[in-house]
């Protein structure tokens, strides 16, 4: 279920330098490295409540593509069914300090709008809907030719929020879910989707299943005021996945970062330091293992 942070934060200023494409049958941003440079990887990005055409999101995988020189996917995972962006406002307006009158009055009608949007995310974004979609589309990525010329094409998942559950999911490299890679790559015989994930504040984590579950290298950043995940299931996550392997698993805890940080941090000195401290943290994770 979702959290009430979730739907809250802050719209960024900028323009998106992507394109949009029809990738594998779904709606995609494509953001490109620096003109003339071959990609060392491809991220597909599993985005937040607020989907594929948000632009924090689009500015956010523009900055992987340009600092990372990688490639980046946003596809639409939602089927045109992410949050629309009027929730930050009413979030915002349910959250604040106000009269007796707007507490008594206007925040359960403004609760009752924001429930009218939540609830219908819920349902149209489910596990049962959403998952084949985004497997669906890593296992095409994986059977056909790479989009520029490699014989090992690495692919890493980026996950934020909604998305993060994904990402982390991904990284189980389950044996349902290997596949053939094209007759292209050096590695041929059945093989995972992914070679790493990265996720930030994920949400809808089942504990500890999902954790344990993972084998491939796998980075997280989450922040100690997360609503969406307490401490002691972050403390929790961290010593299950860095007691296993913490060659290639890293939990990172950011103190006084609130949920959504990494995409929708709120105006202010803290939240977008803590911003940049996970992009800086996923860049160099698909560096490591793009290499």
């Amino acid at each position: 279920m979702a959290c009430p942070d979730c739907f809250s934060g802050t719209t960024h200023v900028g323009n998106p330098t992507g394109s949009v494409e029809t990738i594998h049958n779904i709606p995609t941003y494509v953001t490109k490295p620096d003109e003339g440079a071959t990609p060392k990887g491809l991220i597909i990005y599993l985005s937040d409540a607020f989907g594929w055409d948000f632009v924090n999101n689009r500015i956010l995988a523009d900055h992987y593509a340009k600092r990372g020189q990688f490639l980046v996917y946003v596809p639409d995972f939602m089927n045109g069914h992410a949050a629309p962006l009027t929730a930050l406002d009413l979030l915002h307006k349910i959250m604040a300090p106000g009269s007796w009158l707007t507490a008594l009055v206007y925040k359960p009608l403004w609760t009752m709008r924001a429930m009218s949007i939540i609830i219908p995310f819920v349902y149209y974004n489910r596990e049962a809907v959403a998952a084949p979609r985004v497997y669906n589309f890593f296992k095409a990525l994986r059977t056909s030719a790479p989009p520029f010329p490699t014989d090992d094409f690495k692919i890493g998942a980026a996950g934020f929020c909604w998305g993060g559950k994904y990402a982390i999911d991904l990284c189980a490299d389950r044996p349902s879910t290997r596949i053939e890679r094209h007759s292209s790559q050096k590695t041929t015989g059945i093989q995972p989707l992914v070679d790493c994930g990265f996720t930030a504040h994920p949400s809808n984590v089942k504990m500890p299943v999902d954790i344990e579950a993972a084998t491939l290298p796998l980075s997280i950043a989450v922040g100690d005021k997360d609503m969406a995940m307490k401490s002691p299931l972050i403390q929790q996550m961290k010593k299950i996945l860095e007691s296993k392997k913490s060659d290639i698993h890293q939990v990172v805890i950011m103190p006084g970062a609130k949920h959504g940080f990494a995409v929708r941090a709120e105006e202010g000195e803290l939240q977008m330091s803590k911003a940049q401290e996970a992009e800086d943290q996923a860049i160099s994770w698909f560096n490591k293992w793009f290499t």
